[in-house]
């Protein structure tokens, strides 16, 4: 993976950075993720969708900090983090950006709205896409860590 302009500038600002695997901080983030798409849930019950559309999105990205925190890695920047997680992990974001869409759409433009049954959907694909992170994050074993810090040291070198 290449690094590009925008990721050079946050490894200088100390936005994103390599350090040591934290399971306290990766179970925190897990556990977040976990109460966020529980809050999103009951929310949506109430027909609080605009609230559910961010605490859906939220859930998905501290998942994505869970995996994170288990090899070393530090990003404060959310498309930093979804530039990594495609780049470094290989792992699909089209679901993940558009979640990041529908919850930036919803909070910054007053006339987005979202239906309760895309919001459903959203839910159902934040579950799906948390699973799949949690799943990668379980089978993790101490080479891979070690390759996946190798490769962002080689990022972060270039």
């Amino acid at each position: 993976m290449k690094k590009t302009d925008f990721l050079s500038r946050l490894i200088d600002e100390k936005k994103i950075q390599i350090i040591e695997p934290s399971e306290n901080l990766k179970n925190a983030y897990l556990k977040r993720s976990e109460e966020s798409l529980a809050s999103s849930k009951i929310l949506a019950g109430t027909g609080n969708l605009n609230d559910s559309i961010a605490l859906t999105y939220y859930s998905m990205y501290h998942s994505v900090l869970a995996l994170f925190y288990r090899i070393g890695l530090k990003c404060e920047n959310h498309t930093a983090s979804i530039i990594l997680l495609k780049g470094i992990f290989g792992i699909d974001t089209r679901e993940l950006e558009k979640a990041k869409r529908e919850r930036i759409d919803n909070q910054y433009y007053v006339d987005f709205h979202v239906t309760k049954e895309e919001l459903e959907k959203m839910i159902k694909v934040a579950e799906s896409f948390n699973s799949e992170i949690i799943g990668f994050i379980d089978s993790l074993n101490e080479n891979e860590i070690t390759r996946f810090r190798n490769k962002l040291l080689l990022t972060f070198n270039k």
